[in-house]
C-alpha cells in the first residue's frame, strides 16, 4: 500500500514539474509561476464540480430504496464493511458492463454502475465490483484521478499556446520555435502516459480492497474476467465522446486498439485476475 502511494506521489509530481516547465517556457519564471496558479485554479473548480459533471455525461440516475432496493442495500451493506459513510448511488442505461465512483471525499462519494452490469453478473461478482468502487472512495482515488486529469488537459491547452504564441526566457527573447513545437507534440503525450500510469497503479490498491471489503477476491476476479469478454462488443457512447473519463471505470471502456499496454488506463485483466487469485490462495 505504501509503495503503491510513493509511486503515485512521484508521479503527481511529475506532472505538477512538467506544467511548470511550459510555464517556463512561455515566460521564464513569471511564466512558471501563472502556470501553477492557472492549475491550481483548475483543480480547484475540478474538485468542486467533477462529481455531478461526470455523472451529467453519462446521464445517471439517482436511485433509492424504493426504486433499486436490492442494488441499493447492497451498496449499504458493502458501505457498513468499509467503515465508509453511504454514497449516492446511481444507475446508467447502457448495455455495457461498467462501474465507477466519484465524488470529491468519502463524505461526498457517488456510486455508478450500467444496467448491463446488474443484468450480466451474479449477486457475489457484482458486490466484488461495488467493493471494487468503494475501496476508490476509501482510498480517496477520485481526488487523485481528477487532479491528473485536469493537470494533462491543462499541459495540453499550455502546451498548443506554446506552440502558435511561442514563448520567451527570462531575458525576455523569443523561445526557439522548434523547441516550441516539440513541447507541443511531447509534453502532452508525457503527461498523458504519467496520468495512465497513476490510473494503472490505483487499480491494483483498489482490487486489493475491493476484496477486502466483500471478502472474496474470487468473485471479483470472475467479474473482472466477464466484463472484460462482453465490454469489448459494447461500445458506450458517453466515455467515446468523453475518453477522459476511461479512467474512472472498473474496466477500460473504450473500443481503440492499437499500442493497449502502454496507453491503457488500467492494467491487463489477466494481471489483476492473477493477483486477485493469489489474495484468494491465503484466505
Amino acid at each position: 500500500m505504501l509503495g503503491s502511494w510513493f509511486k503515485t506521489t512521484i508521479l503527481m509530481a511529475a506532472i505538477v514539474a512538467l506544467f511548470g516547465m511550459i510555464g517556463a517556457m512561455l515566460g521564464g519564471g513569471t511564466g512558471m509561476l501563472l502556470a501553477l496558479l492557472f492549475g491550481g485554479a483548475m483543480n480547484i473548480w475540478a474538485y468542486w464540480n467533477s462529481a455531478d459533471m461526470v455523472l451529467r455525461m453519462y446521464n445517471a440516475q439517482e436511485v433509492d430504496e424504493s426504486s433499486a432496493p436490492h442494488f441499493y442495500s447492497m451498496i449499504r451493506d458493502l458501505s457498513q464493511r468499509a467503515n465508509l459513510p453511504m454514497p449516492r448511488v446511481y444507475i446508467i442505461d447502457e448495455a455495457q458492463p461498467n462501474a465507477f465512483a466519484t465524488g470529491r471525499n468519502p463524505e461526498h462519494a457517488a456510486v455508478a454502475a450500467t444496467t448491463g452490469i446488474l443484468q450480466m453478473l451474479s449477486e457475489r461478482e457484482l458486490r466484488g465490483v461495488m467493493a471494487h468502487e468503494l475501496a476508490h472512495v476509501r482510498h480517496r482515488d477520485i481526488l487523485i484521478s481528477t487532479i491528473s486529469a485536469t493537470m494533462a488537459g491543462a499541459i495540453s491547452a499550455l502546451a498548443n499556446f506554446a506552440m502558435f504564441f511561442g514563448g520567451r526566457g527570462e531575458d525576455g527573447r523569443p523561445a526557439n520555435p522548434i523547441a516550441g513545437i516539440l513541447v507541443a507534440l511531447l509534453a502532452p503525450l508525457a503527461a498523458a502516459l504519467i496520468q495512465m500510469a497513476i490510473s494503472r497503479s490505483r487499480e491494483f490498491e483498489a482490487d486489493r480492497g475491493g476484496a477486502e471489503i466483500s471478502g472474496e477476491p474470487r468473485a471479483l476476479a470472475d467479474a473482472l474476467t466477464k466484463i472484460e469478454r462482453f465490454a469489448q462488443g459494447l461500445p458506450l457512447s458517453a466515455a467515446e465522446a468523453h475518453p477522459e473519463t476511461a479512467q474512472m471505470m472498473i474496466i477500460n471502456p473504450l473500443s481503440g486498439g492499437g499500442l493497449s499496454g502502454l496507453f491503457s488506463t488500467h492494467p491487463a485483466t489477466s494481471e489483476r485476475v492473477a493477483r486477485l487469485m493469489a489474495l484468494a490462495q491465503v484466505r
